[in-house]
């Protein structure tokens, strides 16, 4: 029988994807679509609208019109906290809905959407956690430094208009990651999400409405980079540009941003490292190791650590166990709870996979398993089995470049400090790990490698964290206090007391 997601699509409702602009659904203006393709079986799903030029235009507009001209900026503290409470609480009503949405979207199988970290769960928890911060958004008083007789404060105000882009990997967390804090600063927002991942930012977005967000205050425009995405980021309008996703991407929106001197936050990948001391289960950790590139997203994640540093005296037996947790990865129909795994994105991504795992081998590294493609009823979609390396140099291709696919790199080192030298040879600096039993040394590790998020014997990612990364995996912080502080500017206020004006 021929896979198929087309029932799981008319289970669900879907209809053709819309702008939405000031509170509006519509067509683009000149009657543009985008075919989504389902990375599962290749089967065109609906179509999504490609907004124009003229209509990222119209978005941009309604948001700049609500930010300067309507009480939102300006909203007492209780009625904005309240908006957001409502989101959070009909987000996580309809979770199950948006998690098989979002399955139709990207193809992450159901059996992964409970999993917090993409869930519709952390995407409610986010509205909740930063409609927690509405009513703290405090500045200070200050002494005056040259003495006088003035009353010196600071005050947090909302940046303004806000051009956010997503990549298609976690759709319903990032949506929230980016939509939540701006929101919550009194910020407008124009989102568009990735034209591979659509459906669930869109149903998200009704739900906003549903909750009663006042129009114009969170407008969506969907279709690719070119010319939907351009549109966004370098238009005038935009008063800060926040963009997950590529390297290569990110330098052109910094680089248009930079232009008109908008404020930019990017979060860019990374190329990890999970350090493996030789104190530890290595049967977990070799299953824990593997498996976060091999399960789920099938590796397709930012913050996956696709470099093991495994101890000489141990890595033999932690590549056994690794290759083990491989041939425990189940590729098939997302909507499966008996899938573990998800297909590659595209066809052109899974050509790029395919192409690092072919330079691996000419490289000289060692495939212990996986590189190839499965057969049958899974031809047909952008399958591509989980693939382990070993014996590999940290100057290899594979070790120095985001792959975004189930391809794990284990690589040997002999003491702590050759660990630390090779965790911190890369260009990347997102994620990090390390695995052992001393205290201290997880400790002396954590200080001395270079990455945004560290982890120790586990790693994770929760609202209330700030997460981002070092060098070229991005500028800024999500999450946290650090978060919403990326969306507020700080004006200090001097106010003379006395008779005299300066």
């Amino acid at each position: 029988m021929t896979m198929s997601v087309l029932p799981h699509r008319d289970r669900l409702g879907v209809r053709p994807g819309r702008l939405y602009i000031d509170g509006q659904w519509r067509d683009a203006s000149d009657g543009a679509t985008w075919t989504h393709v389902h990375p599962a079986t290749n089967e065109a799903v609906t179509t999504v609208a490609v907004a124009s030029p003229a209509d990222v235009d119209d978005a941009l507009r309604a948001a700049r019109r609500c930010f300067d001209t309507t009480d939102w900026p300006r909203l007492a503290a209780r009625s904005r906290k309240r908006i957001l409470q409502r989101v959070a609480a009909t987000i996580a009503e309809h979770a199950e809905e948006l998690d098989h949405l979002q399955s139709l979207d990207n193809g992450i199988p159901v059996s992964f959407t409970a999993v917090y970290q993409v869930s519709a769960a952390m995407a409610a928890d986010l509205f909740d956690y930063h409609a927690g911060w509405v009513d703290r958004l405090a500045g200070e008083t200050l002494p005056h430094y040259t003495g006088g007789d003035f009353f010196t404060y600071t005050l947090k105000e909302p940046v303004g208009v806000v051009a956010a882009v997503i990549p298609w990997n976690a759709p319903l967390m990032l949506f929230a990651q980016k939509v939540a804090p701006a929101l919550a600063a009194g910020c407008t927002v124009v989102l568009k999400p990735s034209e591979h991942a659509s459906l669930a930012v869109l149903r998200a977005t009704e739900l906003l409405a549903e909750a009663d967000l006042p129009r114009g205050v969170c407008n969506v425009v969907t279709g690719p980079g070119d010319p939907t995405g351009e549109a966004l980021v370098t238009s005038p309008l935009a008063d800060k540009v926040t963009f997950t996703g590529s390297r290569g991407v990110g330098r052109r929106v910094l680089h248009a941003a930079a232009d008109r001197v908008a404020r930019t936050s990017l979060e860019l990948g990374g190329k990890s490292p999970n350090i493996v001391f030789p104190d530890v289960d290595l049967a977990a950790v070799g299953m824990t190791t593997m498996g976060m590139v091999s399960m789920g997203l099938s590796g397709q994640g930012c913050v996956c650590h696709t470099r093991v540093l495994a101890h000489e005296s141990i890595y033999d037996e932690l590549v056994d166990h690794a290759a083990g947790m491989a041939a425990l990865s189940v590729l098939g129909d997302p909507f499966d709870k008996a899938t573990t795994s998800s297909p590659i994105i595209t066809r052109p991504q899974l050509d790029r996979v395919t192409g690092y795992i072919d330079r691996g081998v000419e490289e000289g590294a060692r495939l212990v398993c996986g590189g190839d493609r499965p057969g049958g009823d899974l031809a047909a979609g952008n399958f591509v089995s989980p693939t382990l390396f070993a014996d590999v140099d940290n100057d290899m291709t594979i070790a120095r470049e985001e792959i975004f696919g189930p391809v794990l790199s284990v690589i040997p080192f002999r003491d702590e400090d050759h660990a630390i030298a090779l965790a911190n040879d890369t260009d990347y600096g997102l994620g990090a790990s390390v695995q052992t039993t001393d205290v201290r040394r997880a400790l002396r590790v954590a200080r001395a490698v270079r990455a945004g998020t560290f982890g120790v014997n586990g790693y994770t990612v929760v609202p209330n964290a700030p997460f981002g990364g070092y060098r070229t995996s991005g500028l800024g912080r999500e999450g946290g206090r650090e978060g919403i502080e990326a969306f507020l500017e700080t004006k200090t206020v001097h106010c003379a007391l006395g008779s005299d004006v300066i």
